[in-house]
């Protein structure tokens, strides 16, 4: 009766010694092509690694490098001049600048009977937001009436002041989208961002809030402000016009450059007065007014009065 064992003879202890030599050689091979094997993805995934990150720093550098957009419409000088007569406020138009362009500083009127006034301003800017409630009446009054001229240049000083959010910037892109597309409501427009002026270290205004203010200065094209807004269309021109103001003479006077905001300019000559007096403002206008018409000589015409 079988007991179901194999008839082979067992293995000596020396056969058994070699079959364990022969299995652990088997083992070390297999272990060497899996070595291999898993050098060769390793390496692999390096290179596929590096030209992904080598990819990325490229399209980064190209992005940082690539040209910036041509600057906005009516805004050659890096700011929009508004004129009047007969109570009506006409902007002048200008081309829009070609990237890297340099701005062209506007002709002032040297007729001695028109005070031209400057104004330099970042929408986060408390002391620009108590400027223009003090004086942005009387000054608009001034303009309509053909006894001053107004130009406004947006600067961006205070971009880092909103959480993160770049109010500053984003303000100043948004006048620029309005200069650009509908330039006759910007002194509204204008007003509408002091009015509404959140304060520093807020998140500053929405995208859309801005928008709404576009819509309730009465612009046209306001599908094409709104795109430009939601773009940041002249992000790359803010962002170099404010470095020319504050680096640049500043035309028209003696400056050497904006040192804050806002600075106020009437016939190149710097007022520094009170922001709350209006009283202050606009015997400042009167009286540079007067020092032009003395120098030019001229006949008077219509001179800035004090609004009541």
């Amino acid at each position: 009766m079988s007991n179901g064992g194999s008839n082979q003879p067992r293995p000596t202890r020396n056969q058994q010694r070699e079959a364990a030599r022969e299995k652990a050689r088997e083992l070390r091979e297999a272990q060497k092509k899996r070595d291999r094997r898993n050098k060769v993805l390793i390496q692999g995934g390096i290179i596929v690694a590096v030209i992904a990150i080598a990819a990325l720093v490229g399209t980064l550098i190209f992005n940082s490098v690539k040209p910036a957009g041509p600057g906005p419409a009516n805004m050659a000088s890096d700011g929009i001049l508004l004129t009047g007569a007969d109570g009506v406020i006409t902007p002048v138009e200008t081309p829009a600048l070609a990237a890297g362009a340099t701005p062209k500083p506007t002709e002032q009127d040297d007729s001695g009977t028109v005070a031209n006034i400057v104004v330099y301003v970042d929408y986060l800017c408390p002391f620009c937001g108590q400027f223009e409630t003090t004086n942005g009446d009387a000054i608009k009054t001034m303009v309509e009436q053909g006894a001053a001229t107004l130009e406004t240049h947006p600067l961006a000083i205070l971009t880092n002041r909103s959480n993160g959010t770049q109010y500053s910037l984003r303000a100043a892109n948004a006048a620029a989208c309005v200069a650009d597309n509908s330039p006759e409501s910007f002194l509204e427009f204008n007003a509408l961002l002091f009015a509404n002026q959140p304060e520093e270290n807020s998140d500053g205004l929405t995208n859309d809030e801005i928008k709404g203010f576009v819509k309730q200065s009465g612009a046209s094209s306001v599908s094409a402000i709104e795109k430009c807004i939601d773009e940041t269309q002249f992000k790359s021109w803010v962002q170099e016009s404010t470095t020319r103001a504050l680096t640049q003479p500043v035309p028209n006077s003696e400056l050497e450059s904006i040192k804050g905001t806002p600075t106020v300019l009437v016939n190149g000559k710097q007022y520094v007065g009170s922001l709350t007096d209006p009283a202050e403002f606009q015997s400042f206008v009167l009286q540079a007014a007067g020092e032009a018409f003395s120098e030019s000589n001229s006949s008077p015409s219509p001179t800035p009065t004090p609004a009541n």
